[in-house]
């Protein structure tokens, strides 16, 4: 074993200890410090590539905002085909007697309000759970470490295009909900009661919409009257079918993501046991300056 002769290797230096002069002082008040921010947790691990969230966070952040929308749409809708019930009954009515003028223009105004607000809130909540949709086939391919049965193309076209969508509609669904269970990729999706029943009220709102197009174009007071009890229930339908979304958004993102991060608070202190005393702050003087 060849060890260095003494001496040939010199000493390191050896640093003399630093004396403590007391706390930095400054001629003038210095100006940098930190930002006025609130702590929070970090959501991206400082050198990775992006701070995106991740397909599940966002599953979670879209199915709030379009269950939230689709609700307002039920109560809208009910409220709309409660209008233009009113409406049919006036109509009736009209036949043997008189009607007041200010009940007829509040009932007008009821029905366009209401009517206006439903189809607002209805292109809304299509958008909410068609971006929603986009998201969770993502999320739940991720998780299953598989590719989407399809594309976004034929998801968009299968939800938007009429007449398509009366059969792609309610299969994307039961796609999505036998991805999100964890089922076997070579068993043909069955479909729950929840999705069927959703499929179901899917057909029925546009058949009737089709039927309440096309009924408007005939002539003659009955065929306006009739139009009237029509939009009614497709009102009716329309608030079944956004109730129905509703559940649907909510059940498939709770089995996608269980944590339900509007319910945790988080870094919450409940107890504290075994910790010394804090040290009580000493007494000021009476005449202590401040």
């Amino acid at each position: 074993m060849a060890s260095s002769p003494p001496g040939a290797i010199p000493p390191r230096p050896v640093r003399p200890a630093e004396r403590y002069d007391g706390p930095p002082s400054y001629p003038v008040p210095p100006r940098w410090g930190f930002p006025h921010l609130a702590w929070r947790v970090p959501t991206a691990v400082p050198g990775t590539p992006s701070g995106w969230p991740s397909p599940v966070e966002r599953v979670r952040v879209l199915h709030r905002n379009a269950v939230t929308i689709l609700w307002f749409l039920t109560g809208l809708a009910v409220v709309a085909a409660g209008a233009e019930f009113w409406r049919y009954a006036l109509l009736v009515a009209s036949r043997t007697t008189a009607l007041h003028a200010a009940t007829v223009a509040f009932s007008d105004a009821l029905e366009i309000i209401a009517s206006l607000l439903t189809v607002v809130f209805g292109l809304l909540g299509l958008g909410a759970t068609l971006w929603w949709l986009l998201i969770a086939r993502a999320a739940a391919a991720e998780a299953a470490g598989q590719e989407p049965a399809r594309s976004t193309g034929e998801v968009v076209a299968g939800v938007l295009v009429p007449g398509v969508n009366l059969v792609m509609a309610g299969s994307i669904l039961a796609e999505l909900e036998h991805l999100v269970l964890g089922r076997a990729p070579v068993r043909r999706p069955r479909p729950s009661r929840v999705v069927l029943a959703w499929w179901a009220a899917w057909i029925a709102n546009e058949v009737l919409m089709l039927l309440v197009i096309g009924w408007r174009f005939k002539d003659g007071v009955q065929a306006m009257a009739d139009s009237v009890l029509l939009t009614g229930l497709l009102n009716v339908s329309a608030a079944g079918l956004a109730a129905l979304t509703a559940v649907l958004v909510y059940r498939l993102t709770t089995l996608l993501a269980p944590a339900r991060t509007d319910r945790l608070r988080r870094w919450q202190v409940r107890s504290v046991k075994g910790a010394p005393a804090p040290s009580l702050r000493p007494a000021r003087p009476a005449g202590a300056a401040r």
